[in-house]
């Protein structure tokens, strides 16, 4: 196949522009920072109450974001497969991304009386922002030769960031104004929901209208998502290389996407960062993400993807022993760069690699379902662990060190995959 038009690649890539103000506002930086703030000792001394029972503020939030995550991977399977067969998998990640915008938007009646409307907007718009992912990902090997897709994957994330970072600095610019006032985080709730539903807008009248798939449903459609993810594990089991890298990327995936999500608890918690500098922190983050994408991209065409992922595997292994460490500030901006730079590169590499190793088939949303409910699954596992150790210990560089062996057992399947890879 040929890589679609120029207007069309950048149209794809505007919804990581659109969508990924969710990951740096709201899940990275200034949601954390005001849900610490609300959830305090000084508002709730005995822990925040839920259910008839209290829990310590930031292991509760990533209790609520892995459920989030739990009815997504059960929801994704059953809309992506409805989405292949109907060809409409555009109306699926348009009505996720509404769903997740409206949520970031409500966040702004988020206060120590609403702890559970916080909580609940938090989750939604989680099962909005990956709900929509699952489509958005299943168009990249329909939009770009496999050729392209490196260098296609990595122009998204890399919008991604740019994105991200503007509306990052609306938000701090607001909190420099009203630097004693809550409304500036609010404000800028309010904005990531508009930012997403409008620039959202190039993406879907630019993408094409999927093909309808055509083989028949052999199920319903409520159990026909399943059956689906059962015939690609099916197919799974003849394709040794690709197996091997999925359970790679799963036990992976526990520590890279579980960083991203507790990074800033862990700066506000461990060490003591004002707000201001939280910014900074994520803003870094940020930036230097925009290089560490583009910078895998090129690695990977001269090394070999599973290569080029051993290695930033095995500097995220360095990254969480250093954070069992760390204690200053400019240790946690150091550690933040890092943590950037191998961020976009591997959520970038993965999903390229991941496409290249699919078969030929048609139905790419189906495929994709399954890289996507591997990935929430982990998540699952991932943040119950980190938040469940944070309580039993009372600190959360006890939870680091469960993500140093979900990042040991990622390398030990990476390097399964590439010796199996040098066999086929």
């Amino acid at each position: 196949m040929q890589t679609a038009p120029k207007k069309v690649i950048n149209g794809w890539a505007m919804y990581d522009w659109a969508n990924s103000v969710y990951n740096l506002v709201i899940t990275t930086t200034f949601f954390p920072a005001y849900y610490a703030v609300v959830t305090s000792f000084k508002n709730f001394p005995d822990g925040v109450p839920l259910l008839g029972r209290h829990f310590n503020n930031t292991a509760l939030k990533d209790y609520v974001l892995s459920l989030g995550f739990l009815i997504i991977a059960i929801l994704s399977p059953i809309l992506s497969s409805i989405a292949d067969y109907k060809g409409n998998k555009k109306n699926f990640m348009r009505f996720f991304c509404y769903m997740g915008a409206l949520s970031c938007s409500l966040m702004f009646f988020f206060d120590k009386d609403n702890v559970t409307l916080g909580l609940l907007c938090f989750m939604f718009a989680a099962i909005g922002f990956y709900g929509s992912q699952v489509f958005y990902n299943s168009y990249l090997p329909e939009i770009a030769a496999e050729a392209d897709r490196d260098r296609v994957s990595a122009k998204g994330y890399s919008f991604g960031y740019i994105g991200s970072v503007l509306m990052q600095l609306v938000g701090f610019a607001l909190v420099m104004l009203m630097p004693d006032s809550p409304l500036p985080l609010k404000i800028t709730f309010l904005l990531v929901g508009i930012w997403w539903v409008a620039f959202a807008q190039i993406t879907f009248n630019v993408l094409p209208i999927s093909s309808k798939s055509e083989r028949a449903i052999r199920k319903n459609v409520i159990t026909n998502g399943f059956h689906e993810l059962k015939i690609v594990w099916g197919q799974l089991v003849h394709l040794p290389v690709l197996k091997r890298f999925l359970f790679a990327f799963w036990f992976y995936s526990m520590g890279v996407q579980t960083v991203m999500l507790v990074g800033i608890d862990f700066g506000i918690k461990e060490i003591h960062l004002a707000d201001a500098k939280l910014i900074i922190a994520a803003v870094v983050m940020q930036l230097v993400a925009i290089g560490g994408a583009y910078a895998m991209s090129k690695l990977s065409g001269i090394y070999g993807n599973i290569k080029v992922l051993l290695l930033t595997v095995l500097l995220w292994v360095g990254v969480c022993v250093t954070a069992y460490f760390i204690t200053t500030e400019i240790e946690f901006y150091i550690l933040a760069a890092l943590i950037g730079l191998m961020m976009g590169g591997i959520q970038s590499l993965s999903r390229s690699t991941y496409s290249k190793l699919m078969p030929e088939t048609k139905d790419t949303a189906s495929f994709f379902s399954f890289y996507d409910v591997t990935e929430k699954f982990a998540l699952v596992i991932g943040l119950f662990s980190f938040g469940f150790i944070e309580e039993f210990t009372h600190s959360m560089r006890n939870s680091v060190l469960i993500l140093i062996g979900f990042f040991i057992l990622g390398f030990v399947f990476l390097l399964l995959t590439l010796g199996k890879q040098k066999k086929a």
